[in-house]
């Protein structure tokens, strides 16, 4: 891969009770690029996405064998603050879900809660501007974010997630509730914040794995439904040259 990794994945198990979600992954991610997982619906995506902010955490049940290191750093060593590691992998949800607040007060509530010394409204224009949204609502500062359309309220979230400055952001199917126009926005802005964060996309949609990652895993299930990883590799060559009969199946529309 070109570049550095910032994650290095290795033997990742991930169970929730006895139901094997994940097994057996290996992977790293390059540093300041888009990562895309595709695969059919149930093999375990968006599972292996909230490995790397340990949002599994949350729910009763869940548990991890194996490895996820961040910056070389076993994000799953004991000891380890999981609300730090969320500080660092900032996460964009399917659904658009701004605060009942205002614009300025959604961007600036990790700020806040961080303990932010440093210019308030600097840091919230910066990170607006960021998003491609400070054209938009720079007049509208101190109007509800639930005013905004879908697609500015998932840049809105977007702004909130790189206010207080992650590493990386995770983005779990962040425009299957958009219009074709409100994706194109999010796909333009996802390939300009790669230059100063490193991006992991689930979706759905292949041409929008093709349009925007550099890199793609596709999952699968095995027949105990176990998520795996099929195959990793630059997009283009993942999508023009498949190595495994199943990622070619599934990316020429015989199943999935």
């Amino acid at each position: 891969m070109p570049g550095s990794s910032i994650i290095e994945v290795k033997g990742l198990n991930m169970w929730y009770g006895n139901f094997q979600a994940l097994r057996n992954i290996s992977l790293t991610i390059p540093r300041h690029q888009v990562t895309a997982v595709i695969g059919p619906s149930g093999c375990g995506k968006s599972t292996f996405l909230r490995c790397f902010n340990r949002m599994n955490d949350l729910i009763p049940g869940a548990r991890v064998a194996g490895q996820v290191l961040f910056d070389g750093q076993d994000i799953y060593a004991p000891g380890v603050d999981p609300t730090e590691i969320r500080s660092r992998v900032g996460m964009v949800f399917q659904k658009p879900n701004p605060f009942p607040k205002s614009i300025f007060d959604n961007v600036a509530f990790g700020l806040r809660i961080n303990g932010y010394q440093g210019n308030l409204a600097e840091a919230v224009e910066s990170s607006l501007r960021r998003a491609a949204l400070w054209d938009e609502v720079k007049d509208l500062l101190h109007k509800s974010a639930l005013a905004l359309s879908g697609g500015q309220q998932q840049r809105l979230c977007i702004a909130r997630a790189i206010a207080i400055e992650p590493a990386v952001i995770l983005m779990d199917e962040p425009c299957s509730a958009l219009d074709p126009v409100a994706t194109l926005k999010i796909e333009d802005l996802m390939r300009s914040l790669a230059e100063d964060y490193t991006i992991i996309i689930v979706t759905h949609n292949m041409q929008q794995a093709a349009r925007v990652s550099d890199t793609t895993a596709f999952m699968t299930m095995e027949e105990d439904r176990a998520g795996i990883v099929v195959e990793y590799g630059p997009t283009s060559e993942l999508f023009a040259n498949p190595k495994d009969k199943r990622t070619e199946d599934y990316i020429t529309g015989r199943f999935g």
